[in-house]
């Protein structure tokens, strides 16, 4: 426990360093003093706006959305026993993006209800998983092979949709691409609301998260209903993915890289392991913005195309060394 107290602690400060680091670099860049006093002067200078309501809203929002990434793949893990699963690679996240893609291009008036639709898509995927994985029962591997085939076939929709409206991509681009660029503390709020909504359920599925990793038969032992907690923790992971994907999009492999790292610092507790993860995610989320909006100098990379260069490698290493990984 004293590993894991440490661990928090300098993942604590280091989300700190990483929020002054953010609120200091930019096109204009400000000393941490020069910072402080413009925030309580009285006076709205231009260090005052441009880190009131330009730098400190997007912080804010890294902070968010990463643990609802983070968390959404922890449980997903435990209910497929894989370290691979992710919210992104099994479908979950394309069903709240295509819905929330149909609703952007198609039904633009119905705009402001867009989380809504994005947990019904997340919800709807899900279901469609769990439908074609069941066979007696259901199986982690087949979920993952059916979560694969729906991940295709709305990617597929969606390539359509957006051909189908090429003239209307502006929002849609930035959308599929994940950035929280330009959010405003209205949308800090909201993301605010379901994230702590999410989180409070994640929490409360820290017994069948940790008792679903044991395997089936050690579960059921520990009074555990499996098909049930497995549809439970999906729900939970279906929510979280959809409330962060309504508010910045799709943001890849954060519920993938997150929860593996933690894994390895803390074990794979999820009493120790979700808390480690989401402080982590947060770090992890807020430093790929800040790369993305300061490594080439006139150009802002959102922050889901940093988190795909970086993402990206690291699957392809955990498949290469996939014998030294499990869930549990």
């Amino acid at each position: 426990m004293l590993r894991c107290g440490m661990v928090m602690l300098v993942l604590l400060i280091l989300l700190i360093v990483l929020i002054f680091i953010s609120c200091a670099v930019g096109s204009a860049g400000y000393s941490v003093v020069e910072i402080v006093k413009a925030l309580f002067s009285k006076e709205d200078s231009i260090i005052k706006v441009t880190v009131m309501y330009l730098r400190l809203p997007r912080i804010f929002m890294a902070v968010l959305v990463g643990p609802a990434l983070a968390a959404s793949g922890c449980l997903l893990q435990a209910v497929m026993r894989n370290p691979l699963a992710d919210p992104g690679t099994i479908g979950v996240s394309a069903g709240a993006g295509t819905a929330a893609i149909t609703i952007l291009l198609i039904f633009p008036n119905l705009s402001m209800s867009l989380p809504l639709f994005a947990f019904a898509g997340a919800a709807l995927a899900c279901v469609l998983i769990y439908t074609l994985a069941w066979k007696g029962g259901i199986d982690p591997v087949r979920i993952i092979l059916s979560g694969v085939a729906i991940n295709s076939v709305l990617g597929g929709y969606n390539s359509m949709l957006q051909l189908l409206n090429s003239d209307n991509l502006s929002g849609v681009l930035a959308f599929m691409n994940g950035s929280i660029s330009g959010v405003s503390w209205g949308h800090v709020r909201i993301a605010a609301v379901y994230t702590f909504i999410g989180l409070f359920f994640a929490f409360m599925c820290i017994r069948p998260a940790n008792a679903l990793q044991l395997g089936d038969e050690m579960a059921k032992n520990l009074g555990i209903r499996v098909n049930l907690s497995r549809v439970c923790l999906s729900a939970v992971s279906a929510f979280l993915a959809a409330a962060t994907v309504s508010v910045v999009g799709m943001i890849g492999f954060v519920g993938l890289l997150v929860p593996h790292i933690a894994r390895m610092l803390v074990g794979s507790d999820y009493k120790v392991m979700l808390p480690t993860s989401i402080l982590l995610s947060s770090c992890v989320l807020l430093a790929a913005d800040t790369i993305g909006r300061t490594i080439v100098p006139g150009l802002e990379i959102p922050v889901g195309v940093v988190m795909s260069v970086i993402g990206g490698p690291f699957f392809l290493y955990m498949l290469r060394k996939r014998g030294k990984f499990n869930a549990g």
